[in-house]
């Protein structure tokens, strides 16, 4: 018990160090060059314990859950030797944990939003919730695909840069045919799908597999599943704005 609290401890220390800067800089331009006095000084004071609170006991989750689970379930899926089973998981591990992802679903709801101000589609509310659960699927889709791709590399042991440079080429072809009013949405969902939820589960699953597999290297074999997962939805996001 004792040895947890420690452990406990050390991870609240080191999150109240990584938010630092953050707390510094917003208080450095809020005093000194706004000037100005902080609204509601206690509620940011007790959200800001909040969040302390809530990043220490998000890693903790990660260290004692998803992360051994993810690799646990990674060399499974390897020693059972199915690969059709492997590759079935990680689409359904990306298109799972991407449908779930707090930051997608914020942006596809707000996406919605400007959607129907702009007049790209009706400003009802079944309209909106329509395109944003669309958006929501598409993106999940790309990045279930993006593991099946990933995984298979790993598997095969090809070079991950290839699989990049072709998939930014792809992103940069597309780009110029995808309307204006849905580029700027799938370029920020390549980032929202690699947040909480999609991470540490995928970085599990890409080190574990590479950890298992005779001839791969967890450092240059296992990480870079990411990667795909931020790539895929700009490709994916744009094709649906062509398209629909």
């Amino acid at each position: 018990m004792g040895q947890a609290l420690r452990g406990f401890m050390k991870l609240l220390v080191g999150s109240l160090r990584d938010l630092t800067p953050i707390i510094l800089t917003v208080a450095f331009f809020q005093a000194v060059v706004l000037q100005q006095p902080f609204p509601n000084l206690g509620d940011v004071l007790v959200g800001l314990i909040f969040v302390v609170l809530g990043l220490t006991l998000f890693i903790q989750g990660l260290e004692m859950g998803l992360f051994p689970l993810g690799d646990d379930m990674a060399e499974q899926f390897a020693r059972k030797g199915s690969l059709s089973a492997l590759l079935a998981f990680a689409f359904a591990l990306g298109f799972g944990t991407t449908v779930a992802e707090p930051a997608l679903i914020a942006v596809s709801d707000e996406a919605a939003k400007v959607a129907a101000d702009a007049g790209v589609i009706e400003t009802d509310v079944e309209a909106q919730s329509t395109y944003a659960d669309s958006l929501r699927i598409v993106v999940a889709l790309s990045v279930g695909a993006a593991l099946v791709i990933g995984v298979f590399r790993i598997i095969k042991g090809w070079p991950i840069h290839y699989f990049i440079i072709t998939g930014y080429l792809l992103v940069v072809a597309i780009t110029p045919f995808a309307p204006d009013e849905i580029v700027g949405i799938a370029y920020d969902a390549g980032g929202v799908t690699t947040s909480t939820i999609t991470v540490p589960l995928v970085t599990a699953l890409g080190v574990g597999l590479a950890s298992t597999i005779r001839g791969r290297n967890p450092m240059s074999d296992g990480f870079g599943l990411i990667a795909f997962a931020s790539l895929t939805p700009m490709i994916f996001v744009m094709i649906f704005g062509i398209v629909v």
